[in-house]
């Protein structure tokens, strides 16, 4: 896949993989949540059993503790509840036990307490929780293939309307490859006199300027990166001035500046040089002036024109300001 692809891939994968597991998640999270629940109504489910039948221990009593008395060796009488502010047939966590307590019958109100360790409570909810981890990770597994699949097959109508794109640009530059190549041997066999020089040669820098970004779209289209070349940058300035110095006779052009190099692929840098110096050569007022300025390793160039109204959209592709 190309980088569009892969960009376009991403952006279904991502918020679609994260939407499902964030659903899994909470769907596992609640399962978790009921069964905890449904071990506390168990546990005191078994506590109201021991109260009724205390010597039931093989069954609902095995892990469960029956107490009338504190560690004071006081009752648990009313008094005592009313003071600590409990109430019977309720459950209570406290002291590493889970506890209710249950009055005596025919007892002035004495009451005793049955207790389930929070050790065998916490070792179950342990339990449930690796449990419901390892769904949820084989859950996640079968999220992440179904996302990848689903992605795919939504990348599907852009990869093919990508490559009939690729296809209609091939066949255009392979019809436009001969006419222009053509054009270019013809001029250079027109005879160049005083007069002609200048209009030939601009002419074959125009032609040569389509076939570069002919060859610059061919590699677009392969995928492959932009070689780097090594040039001076003043050198290629001056010769890209040269020929506009012709199509605007009445403009100044001015070039100052030291000798730069840089390593950067020539082509595209020609393609910039090219598109500021024709808009401010084409946007100046009458017998104006462009200036070019290369100091230390910034590139300045600055006319006479009316300047850009909205210059926020200078990187809008093909925005023009048709009121210039």
């Amino acid at each position: 896949m190309n980088r569009v692809e892969i960009e376009s891939f991403l952006r279904t994968f991502i918020p679609f993989f994260l939407t499902l597991e964030l659903l899994t998640g909470i769907i596992f999270y609640k399962e978790y949540r009921n069964e905890v629940q449904n071990l506390e109504q168990t546990i005191s489910y078994n506590m109201d059993i021991c109260n009724f039948n205390p010597d039931d221990e093989q069954y609902a009593c095995l892990d469960y503790e029956m107490e009338f008395y504190n560690e004071n060796k006081k009752n648990y009488d009313r008094n005592f509840l009313r003071h600590h502010g409990l109430k019977p047939n309720t459950p209570y966590q406290a002291d590493n036990l889970l506890y209710k307590y249950y009055l005596i019958p025919n007892t002035p109100g004495l009451h005793s307490r049955i207790s389930y360790p929070i050790a065998l409570y916490e070792t179950h909810t342990s339990l449930f929780w690796q449990a419901r981890l390892r769904e949820f990770f084989l859950a996640s597994v079968g999220v992440l293939i179904l996302t990848f699949l689903f992605s795919l097959y939504s990348l599907s109508p852009l990869r093919h309307a990508f490559k009939l794109t690729q296809e209609f640009i091939k066949d255009i530059l392979h019809d436009f490859n001969t006419p222009i190549s053509s054009l270019l041997l013809n001029v250079k066999t027109l005879p160049k006199t005083k007069e002609s020089y200048e209009k030939i040669n601009r002419i074959e820098q125009s032609l040569n300027t389509i076939l570069s970004l002919q060859e610059n779209l061919k590699s677009y289209l392969k995928q492959h990166p932009k070689e780097k070349d090594h040039f001076e940058l003043f050198k290629l300035v001056e010769e890209r001035v040269e020929p506009l110095k012709n199509l605007y006779p009445n403009l100044t052009f001015s070039l100052y500046g030291n000798t730069l190099w840089l390593k950067s692929n020539q082509a595209s840098v020609i393609r910039i040089l090219d598109n500021l110096l024709i808009n401010a050569a084409k946007y100046n007022r009458p017998d104006g002036r462009v200036e070019i300025r290369i100091k230390g390793h910034n590139l300045t160039i600055s006319d006479t024109g009316k300047g850009i109204k909205h210059a926020n959209k200078i990187f809008d592709r093909f925005y023009k300001e048709h009121e210039r």
